[in-house]
């Protein structure tokens, strides 16, 4: 469980919070295995029994102090007496974890379970697209097999397929056989029937251990629509089903949902938009005439077009289905609308713009080898100075208890976001020597695979149920407070600023339009700018008073507020707030918000401000960090330069390179080390490309030196690169001034 906060010392009291120009919040990960500084949990049992304050219902913690019968709450304050129970646990030879640590993970109880219901085995759907191409069913195909390869012995596995019809396959027979349902073609449509009077679901559910080969067989015998051919199958063709298959399915899996499965995950391969039946999407809506008719194309194309997505995504959650989408098209397929059926049920959005550079089948491996938890809760709580404010991230809300978040599947990446707001107008007083406390609960359940072992007398091993998990992971943290703005700009992590602003500015985008997103960053910038010297200038001894240091749009003085210009800078040429007119596609920036929304802090860095590094050779480092420019290429002797974007990785040979380097670089070499590393680490596989200058086309490496490029199309005057908008933000923050 990683937090980190925008700043390690919290502003004093409203009115410095508000002055200071800066948001005030943490980024949560709470499936981390570790914590922000790489620390892991103390684990243990009986997570029932460790007390909880009468007053906020936080849980004691090693910031408490405990007297024989009582303890007062770290948060609060309140006291709170201690049962005899309690008292024979905190006075036993071994130390419970939560007097241990302020970072434990720890064993529920399952409730209403016995032991039979708390087994159960992880589901696995495949809902594949056949309104499609030949390359995107072979990719698909790819996909699947190497997903097949990191399911569990002990996994069960569906495949459907969808068209104007819905297909469901039985593969535990010697030959595959698939049932089809025919689709309703108008949108207010449904089945007569339920698809478990079509096919048993355990006949449709196959186990992995025994019917890899006979999946892998029927994946074989797909074929697109469009080469199907014969009689009667014109009226179909083209026909995507994708709503009512979606929903269908759902529906199928949601009858076993807590005896076959605690969780179910679908994984829908889409080529398109769905045309066909309830959910299809009006993709004319996407073209030129926005401009003839005078509207804002972003704000016309970012807010969901149908509330059916994201209502079926309810009905998921309910269900315990998490919906994972891999969108393999470049046409307009409104994934505004689409999004909440994968981001609302905890899985993932991925888009490959075409099927001959798209890294789907790697994704799948990752997603299916790393671990995950679901059916979580998550609640953060405050010491009673101030409280969470707005809630950012992928997860939805509970109908009844406020600060309460519920996420059905969540991975070792996911992060979410809080900011905080001041409880009342006193602050944290300087009177007292309580410091502000935070206090993230995090309650989840993990499916535990079941271990081999020997059937005693037959020499063969055998292998019991997967059993279920129920823990509660606990941190609780203390932070310190800022008595003037140098000890609050000294203190601030721009990684955990840039996240908050992102998510901000998503928001911002979707209401009111990607200009008005582009206008909130810039205003922010100018605001802190302005507060910075503003709120600087009456301390002693620092930033001096000249002329000069009044419009110190670099913060030269302050090592941790460096970096936001540039950072915000990278922010306005990224494609999450380019123009439609710009060539951004919509279906792209929304993948970018799914994505950027649900990253680390240090991820989104690299997302938004690549990383450029040169080598002499492939096995030896030149320099750790470029600034993103021409000139750094030719001011470097440097011949090999390496440039990590998250999602792309480029390793660009300069047009001076020595020919007898090895081109592309040696697998034994540092630079492919360090790629391979990089790949390993990250939520999704980046791209990794090679280009040689002078010889291929550069344009890719080029398009990310964005220090030099025209920051075109904000809406304010255009300026040329990072100097010039430098220069832009001191006008405008001298006009504020006035």
């Amino acid at each position: 469980m990683s937090i980190r906060a925008t700043v390690l010392r919290f502003p004093s009291e409203p009115e410095a919070q508000e002055s200071s120009g800066l948001p005030w919040g943490v980024t949560v990960t709470p499936f981390a295995s570790k914590d922000e500084n790489g620390n892991a949990p103390v684990y243990g049992s009986g997570g029932d029994l460790i007390p909880r304050c009468e007053n906020c219902w936080a849980y004691y913690n090693t910031y408490c102090d405990q007297e024989q019968w009582a303890w007062y709450c770290s948060l609060c304050g309140t006291i709170n007496g201690l049962s005899t129970e309690t008292i024979s646990r905190y006075s036993s030879s071994v130390s419970a974890p939560e007097n241990v640590s302020s970072f434990i993970d720890i064993e529920l109880p399952l409730e209403g379970s016995d032991e039979e219901g708390m087994q159960a085995r992880p589901v696995y759907v495949a809902a594949i697209d056949l309104a499609s191409s030949e390359e995107f069913l072979e990719l698909t195909k790819s996909g699947l097999l190497a997903a097949l390869e990191a399911l569990k012995p002990g996994s069960l596995f569906g495949l459907a397929t969808f068209s104007h019809k819905l297909g469901l396959y039985d593969v535990q027979g010697p030959i595959p056989v698939v049932k089809n349902v025919f689709l309703p073609g108008d949108a207010d449509g449904s089945l007569s029937f339920e698809l478990e009077d079509a096919m048993p679901l355990f006949s449709f559910l196959a186990p992995v251990e025994t019917c890899k080969d006979r999946i892998a067989s029927a994946l074989e015998t797909l074929r697109p629509t469009s080469s199907w051919g014969g009689p009667g199958t014109a009226q179909g063709m083209g026909g995507r089903g994708f709503g009512l298959a979606m929903e269908s399915l759902i529906s199928y899996l949601g009858s076993e949902h807590g005896n076959t499965y605690a969780l179910a995950r679908i994984f829908a391969f889409l080529s398109g938009p769905p045309d066909f039946g309830p959910g299809q999407l009006d993709t004319q809506r996407y073209g030129e005439q926005y401009a003839s008719k005078g509207e804002d194309a972003e704000l016309a194309l970012l807010p969901e077009q149908t509330p059916f997505y994201k209502d079926l995504a309810a009905v998921a959650v309910q269900a315990g289905v998490c919906i994972d989408i891999f969108a393999v098209t470049n046409e307009y397929t409104d994934l505004a609308s689409l999004k909440f059926l994968s981001i609302d049920s905890g899985g993932s959005l991925f888009l490959y713009p075409n099927t001959d550079d798209s890294t789907l089948p790697q994704d799948m491996y990752r997603i299916l080898s790393r671990p995950y938890a679901f059916n979580c809760v998550m609640r953060l709580r405050t010491s009673s100075e101030f409280k969470p404010g707005n809630s950012y991230g992928h997860f939805f809300p509970d109908p009844q208890y406020e600060n309460v978040q519920h996420v059905i599947c969540c991975d070792s990446y996911a992060t979410y976001a809080y900011d905080f707001d001041f409880a009342n107008n006193h602050g944290f007083s300087r009177h007292t020597k309580e410091l502000p406390m935070i206090q993230l609960a995090f309650q989840y359940t993990v499916v535990v695979p079941p271990e081999e072992h020997l059937t005693p007398g037959s020499g063969q091993s055998s292998r019991s149920k997967y059993t279920l998990k129920r823990r509660l992971r606990i941190r609780t943290m203390q932070f310190g407070v800022a008595h003037n703005f140098n000890e609050l700009y000294d203190s601030v992590d721009p990684e955990v600023v840039l996240s908050i602003l992102v998510h901000k500015v998503i928001l911002s985008s979707l209401s009111e339009g990607v200009k008005e997103g582009r206008m909130l960053l810039h205003d922010w910038l100018v605001i802190l700018t302005a507060q910075y010297i503003e709120g600087c200038k009456n301390v002693p001894n620092e930033f001096g008073s000249s002329t000069g240091s009044l419009i110190d749009v670099t913060f030269s003085q302050c090592p941790q507020l460096q970096p936001l210009p540039r950072l915000i800078f990278a922010l306005l040429r990224n494609p999450l707030l380019r123009f439609h007119a710009e060539g951004i596609h919509p279906d792209y920036r929304i993948y970018l918000q799914c994505l950027f929304s649900g990253l680390e802090p240090s991820s989104l860095h690299r997302a938004i401000y690549p990383l450029l590094s040169s080598y002499s050779t492939p096995d030896k480092l030149a320099y750790p960090r470029h600034s993103l420019s021409r000139a750094a290429l030719l001011t470097s002797e440097s011949p090999i330069f390496f440039l990590d974007a998250f999602t792309t990785l480029i390793v660009f040979y300069s047009s001076t390179a020595d020919p007898a380097l090895p081109y592309p670089p040696p697998q034994d070499c540092l630079l492919r080390a360090t790629i391979n590393k990089l790949k390993q680490e990250r939520s999704v596989t980046p791209r990794l490309t090679f280009i040689r200058g002078g010889q291929e086309d550069a344009t890719l490496f080029e398009s990310y030196l964005i220090e030099e490029q025209d920051v075109d199309g904000s809406g304010f005057a255009t300026v040329m690169g990072f100097v010039s908008f430098l220069e832009e933000i001191g006008q405008s923050v001298l006009e504020y001034m006035k």
